[in-house]
């Protein structure tokens, strides 16, 4: 048997999940790496991909093992093109992923929600990401980390104008969001993963949800620690 850390990760070649897989790759114990999803990120040795749609998750993970598990699923309205479409992913894909991973032994699971999620949320994206994050509590993983960034500030593959001209606009919004207000500011899309990274190597137990200033102060602790 082998000591090395096995993490499954799912929404690999997306912003957050692209960057978690290279600190994951950087990791000294040469953790190594099962994604999953429909597009394959670069080759890497220690770095196997199981190609699947997201209904196909449950089955080709279920004869795998792993001891943590990441996350970075995620699409916007636009792109799904309707409620039903974007549940599908940020919820089903979510919850169907979260579910196989426990099964494959996953003691820890990350995940990326967004700030304000919550289930009685009137917002149809924020209430979809609390409710599954309230079914991936429920689901007796030892260690959860959810994190709840406001806007991600970084480059992404697909052009979003709303969101370039949020991330320019960002640093002085965020002077303004205080007090409650201020789980909605932006945060770095390299802080998340390094954050994702930061609360799986800590392995802390039970349920915890952090928030753009929390993540910042994880990202920071990876640097130094």
């Amino acid at each position: 048997m082998t000591n090395v850390s096995v993490a499954l990760l799912a929404g690999s070649t997306g912003a957050v999940g692209q960057r978690l897989l290279a600190r994951l790759l950087a990791r000294a114990d040469g953790t190594r790496i099962i994604t999953v999803g429909r597009r394959a990120p670069p080759s890497h040795p220690r770095v196997r991909h199981l190609t699947a749609e997201l209904e196909q998750f449950a089955s080709v993970i279920a004869q795998e093992r792993c001891s943590e598990a990441f996350c970075c699923l995620g699409t916007t309205m636009k792109r799904a093109g309707s409620r039903p479409a974007f549940r599908a992913v940020d919820f089903d894909g979510v919850i169907d992923f979260a579910r196989a991973a426990r099964g494959a032994g996953a003691r820890f699971f990350g995940l990326v929600s967004a700030a304000g999620a919550a289930p009685g949320a009137r917002n149809f994206y924020l209430r979809t990401k609390g409710e599954a994050e309230t079914v991936v509590e429920s689901l007796d993983f030892p260690g959860i980390a959810i994190m709840q960034p406001g806007l991600l500030r970084g480059d992404r593959e697909e052009f979003r104008l709303g969101e370039r001209l949020g991330q320019g606009m960002a640093p002085l919004l965020d002077r303004f969001l205080l007090g409650n207000l201020a789980r909605y500011r932006s945060v770095g899309i390299e802080a998340v993963a390094a954050a994702l990274d930061m609360a799986a190597r800590q392995a802390a137990a039970g349920v915890r949800r952090y928030g753009p200033a929390d993540i910042e102060r994880l990202a920071h602790d990876s640097r130094i620690g």
